[in-house]
C-alpha cells in the first residue's frame, strides 16, 4: 500500500464519522478527484479529523484562494460555509473563515494583500476563487514541492536541475566539487552550499522539467 493508498483509507475512515447521512457518495466522489493529490489530500484530512464547527459536515468543493512558492491558500466549501487552510507540503493550518480572512498579517502580505479588507473584498466568496485543480493533471505545478512555473524550488527537491551540469541537483556532485568536500555533514555545509548556489542561479521550475513520476517529495542533501 503507496502514501496516497494509506492516506485515502484514513480519510475514509473519518468521513464515516464526519459526513452527514446521505451525503456519503458526494463526499467520496470529491476524495476520488482529488486522491493522487497530496495538498488536498492534506486539507480533507485536516477538515475531516477536526471539524471547524465541531458538527457533521462535508466538503463539496475545494477552492483555490492563492498560491506562491509551494504554499496554497485553500477553501473547503461546504453546504455551511468556508473554511481557510494554508497547505503546503510541511502540512496543514487551519486559517478562519473564508468571508471573514486570516487574522495573520505576515501570511496575507505573503499572499500579495495588504489587509484583511483587501482579501474579504477581492478572495472573501467562492466567486473570487478558482476551483482547486488536481495537481497530477496541472503541468505548472512541480509535483514535488508545488511550487509554481518561475519560482524556485525547494532547496532539496528532487526536480531542481544543478545549473553547473544540468542533472539532478540532489543527485549530482557538483554540490561537493564546489564546496571542496565529499560529504555534507552540517548545517553550515549546507548553507554555504545555498549561498553558492544562489550565486550562480538557480533554475527555476518550469514544466519541461516534470518527470513522468510523481516523487514522494523534496529530497535531503546532508548525506
Amino acid at each position: 500500500m503507496n502514501e496516497y493508498e494509506r492516506r485515502l483509507n484514513s480519510i475514509k475512515s473519518l468521513m464515516d464519522y464526519a459526513v452527514p447521512e446521505g451525503r456519503q457518495a458526494e463526499a467520496e466522489d470529491l476524495l476520488d478527484i482529488y486522491r493522487h493529490d497530496r495538498i488536498a489530500l492534506e486539507l480533507l484530512q485536516e477538515f475531516y479529523s477536526f471539524l471547524p464547527d465541531a458538527r457533521s459536515d462535508w466538503v463539496r468543493e475545494i477552492r483555490l484562494v492563492r498560491r506562491r512558492q509551494g504554499m496554497f491558500l485553500l477553501a473547503a466549501m461546504t453546504e455551511v460555509s468556508g473554511y481557510l487552510y494554508l497547505v503546503s507540503g510541511e502540512g496543514v493550518e487551519f486559517q478562519g473563515m473564508l468571508a471573514e480572512g486570516p487574522w495573520d498579517r505576515d501570511l496575507l502580505e505573503f499572499f500579495g494583500y495588504s489587509d484583511r479588507e483587501q482579501f474579504r473584498a477581492e478572495s472573501g466568496s467562492p466567486e473570487g476563487c478558482q476551483v482547486y485543480e488536481p495537481m497530477d493533471s496541472d503541468q505548472d505545478i512541480c509535483p514535488s514541492c508545488h511550487v509554481a512555473t518561475g519560482e524556485l524550488h525547494e532547496l532539496g527537491c528532487p526536480v531542481e536541475l544543478c545549473p553547473w551540469c544540468g542533472g539532478q541537483l540532489v543527485y549530482c556532485g557538483c554540490r561537493y566539487d564546489r564546496l571542496g568536500i565529499e560529504v555534507l555533514e552540517s548545517e553550515e555545509d549546507l548553507i554555504r552550499f545555498e549561498e553558492i548556489l544562489n550565486e550562480q542561479g538557480r533554475i527555476p521550475y518550469s514544466p519541461e522539467q516534470r518527470p513522468s513520476f510523481l516523487d514522494d517529495g523534496p529530497g535531503v542533501l546532508i548525506d
